[in-house]
């Protein structure tokens, strides 16, 4: 009863309340000092819950507390401490729960995160619950939209450095003083190839990427929600790899800033190289493989594109892989297999759509992280040849389990007296 006693005293005294220095919530804790609007600020925001669950696990103190502490010691030492809480709560997972329990979303989401406020109140935390927010909330989600139109609305200029305004790029084109991708005059092409012009450069994009689909929550799963049997961490359902059409942000254009901007953190060298290394900058060069009897969503002529970091390894290349996810392997695949094609490029199917088909299913239910590390390298012929661009010779294109799509172009180049896993491969 000791605990409960307090923790009432304190709400009543509002000893946690963060006053402002001017308009609302100017009111401070009662009996608190005089100057605390006036001293240094300092805000504190926990990583905060998803109320898609009737409640707090045993997890989640564990870091509550220790932000709870720093927070304290802080204010101990002089500061204007604001430190408050918030609830993520927009996404499928609250969406499926409220759909399993027969509730509306809304209805569900805000008696479950009332629920949490009272068990954080019960842990004796420091937050001023009067700026509690939910991602619900409109007077939070209207800025998000804002920030995404931003963003949406923006593309990088490398000769600058910088993001400018899309309508600025638009114009470009328009006047000519910027070429087009393909050097088509830019009022030569119609409005939807100008769309779709834009859309490639847009900081904000629609793309197929894969997925960890789960039909028993019909949601889509982040990989931290996956066991490594492959089924999702709530209610051991199955979980597939899919793709899946998704608002992309185009992060890699700010790669060379995120770098440089990492040495002037005052951070750790072992944190650090785990930037770099997240952030992935790779100097190298794309390249074009054509493939003469298959035709991309446009009707022209297929192009793989790869990236290498050794561009004078394209002479020793044998074949290519690409990620069975990749858009481009229904077009590649042929309807029969090529006169003389070996057994072992087959695994034992009657035509390449069957190969392909068997191998992408099969694909679907491992991870990324099971196709990395999986020392028996495996993957089917398509049936399909594509032109070396350095000697125009023909070679074969196979998928592949250990090529990814969120890394590169999602196809390589093969070079076995090269690399490592190339030779396993072959």
């Amino acid at each position: 009863m000791i605990e409960t006693k307090w923790q009432a005293t304190w709400k009543s005294a509002g000893t946690y309340h963060t006053p402002n220095p001017a308009g609302g919530l100017t009111a401070g804790p009662a009996g608190g000092p005089a100057d605390l609007a006036t001293r240094p600020k300092l805000f504190i925001m926990d990583m905060f819950p998803y109320p898609s669950g009737s409640g707090l696990h045993v997890g989640h103190p564990l870091g509550y507390i220790s932000t709870d502490v720093y927070a304290r010691f802080k204010r101990m030492t002089g500061h204007n401490v604001l430190h408050t809480m918030g609830y993520d709560a927009f996404g499928l997972p609250a969406e499926e729960h409220a759909r399993q329990t027969g509730t509306h979303p809304r209805e569900n989401t805000e008696a479950n995160i009332a629920n949490m406020s009272r068990q954080l109140a019960r842990l004796g935390l420091g937050h001023d619950d009067r700026r509690a927010i939910a991602t619900t909330d409109e007077s939070y989600y209207r800025w998000t939209q804002w920030i995404f139109n931003q963003i949406f609305n923006a593309w990088f200029d490398e000769e600058q450095g910088k993001a400018r305004p899309i309508s600025e790029l638009e114009a470009e084109f328009a006047d000519g003083t910027r070429a087009t991708p393909d050097g088509q005059p830019w009022h030569d092409l119609t409005l939807s190839a100008q769309r779709a012009v834009l859309h490639g450069y847009r900081l904000a994009y629609v793309s197929e990427a894969p997925v960890n689909w789960c039909p028993g929550l019909g949601t889509v799963l982040a990989n931290e929600e996956v066991t490594s049997e492959g089924r999702s961490d709530r209610g051991n359902f199955p979980v597939f790899r899919r793709p899946l059409r998704q608002w992309m942000m185009r992060i890699t254009a700010y790669a060379d800033r995120l770098l440089e901007d990492l040495d002037l953190l005052d951070w750790t060298d072992s944190i650090k190289a785990m930037q770099r290394n997240w952030i992935g900058r790779s100097e190298g060069a794309h390249t074009d493989f054509r493939v003469p009897t298959a035709t991309d969503d446009t009707g022209e002529v297929a192009t793989i594109r790869v990236f290498t970091t050794r561009p004078d390894t394209l002479f020793g290349a044998t074949y290519m892989v690409l990620a069975p996810e990749h858009e481009l392997v229904e077009s590649l695949t042929a309807a029969e297999w090529p006169l003389g094609t070996k057994d072992a490029w087959t695994n034992g199917a009657a035509t390449p759509a069957e190969a392909v088909a068997t191998y992408r299913h099969e694909t679907s239910q491992k991870s990324d992280l099971d196709r990395q590390e999986n020392k028996d390298k495996t993957g089917v012929f398509t049936g399909s040849f594509a032109i070396n661009p350095v000697n125009d010779e023909s070679i074969p294109v196979f998928i592949a389990d250990y090529v990814l799509m969120g890394y590169g172009t999602g196809a390589i180049i093969a070079v076995p007296g090269q690399d490592e896993r190339d030779w396993e491969f072959a």
